[in-house]
């Protein structure tokens, strides 16, 4: 789990993340995104429920992490967030989780 929270923030740092459910759809939808991140301890669950479906679509690797704090931590924001999209990875090495 940790390997996730340190790609969202090397990717933060060096690339170029969206933040929040919105932002993230819309990154997909353009398919834009390399990668999706979301936090398994959103509520409401249907906050987030379609993303996956949509990464699918989209071929988009998506991935879940366990804590909306971390997420927002590790994408460098002090609050926490539901999903980041990675949209450039910068120095992050998206291919180590798999």
């Amino acid at each position: 789990m940790a390997e996730i929270y340190e790609i969202v923030e090397t990717a933060s740092k060096t690339g170029k993340v969206e933040k929040g459910v919105n932002e993230v759809t819309k990154a997909v939808e353009r398919g834009i995104a390399k990668m999706v991140v979301v936090a398994t301890d959103v509520d409401p669950k249907e906050l987030t429920q379609h993303l996956p479906i949509l990464c699918e679509e989209k071929k988009i690797q998506f991935v879940e992490a366990d804590s909306k704090e971390k997420l927002g931590i590790s994408a460098q924001i002090n609050r926490p967030t539901a999903s980041i999209a990675i949209i450039e990875t910068g120095e992050a090495k998206l291919d180590s989780l798999k």
